[in-house]
């Protein structure tokens, strides 16, 4: 894959899949441009950073963009887990607001210079737990499989512009975000275990895929959601 020329805004790149996909994306010589909340120490120097909340004032963007913008990742996200009796009103709606609303915001935001890319990619992440039923996932299987439905219809939308959606799904990864999940040798060693593969997702694993989907190697490719989960979301070996 070859990024040469090439404008990426990654959206939620300070850590995580997001930041890793920062790290490839330069290797491949992209012009990256990341938004988030806040900085890090481990970006390349000559990237291109607005300091933003998904969910606040993004007057900012437009001036940030540039004319055109031939790749777009939402890598913003939340993971709440509860007894579905003990989640709130206010749970769902943030991880809706925060993984749908945000990404959906995000995306207008960017629209024109994406459209004046000929062959633009937008990829959304959701999650192994948006198809396959898992307790405590009530909330953040919703706002993910509305995310899924939000990036099918705008596949539909923008096909004839030649603007590519697409949706990547994984399972547990060794994320910040996942931090308590995966915060002692008994819970890791139990989260490797529910995969078929018999290991924790890595960012990097999630990040090739994303690069991918972004490169002209997938240029007919639109409107698939794609699982990169261990087999977790197909696969039953026991």
């Amino acid at each position: 894959m070859n990024f040469n020329g090439k404008n990426i805004l990654v959206v939620g790149g300070s850590s995580g899949i997001g930041l890793s996909l920062i790290k490839l994306l330069h290797q491949q010589q992209a012009n990256i441009y990341t938004i988030s909340r806040s900085a890090s120490a481990e970006w390349p120097e000559d990237i291109h950073f607005l300091k933003a909340d998904v969910l606040e004032n993004l007057d900012a963007v437009e001036m940030f963009l540039p004319e055109q913008l031939h790749g777009l990742v939402y890598s913003v996200g939340s993971i709440t887990l509860k007894p579905f009796n003990r989640l709130t009103d206010e749970d769902f709606l943030k991880d809706f607001q925060l993984n749908v609303l945000g990404a959906a915001r995000m995306i207008r935001q960017a629209i024109k210079p994406i459209k004046n890319a000929a062959g633009s990619s937008i990829v959304l992440i959701s999650s192994v737990a948006a198809k396959t039923g898992m307790p405590y996932h009530a909330s953040i299987a919703a706002a993910k499989g509305a995310v899924e439905g939000m990036a099918l219809s705008l596949a539909a939308e923008l096909a004839i512009q030649h603007v590519r959606a697409n949706v990547v799904a994984p399972s547990l990864t060794d994320t910040p975000l996942a931090q308590t999940l995966l915060s002692t040798a008994e819970k890791r060693e139990a989260s490797a275990k529910r995969h078929p593969l018999g290991k924790i997702g890595q960012p990097e694993d999630i990040s090739r895929l994303i690069a991918f989907l972004l490169s002209d190697e997938t240029s007919w490719m639109t409107g698939q959601v794609i699982g990169m989960d261990g087999g977790l979301g197909k696969l039953k070996t026991s």
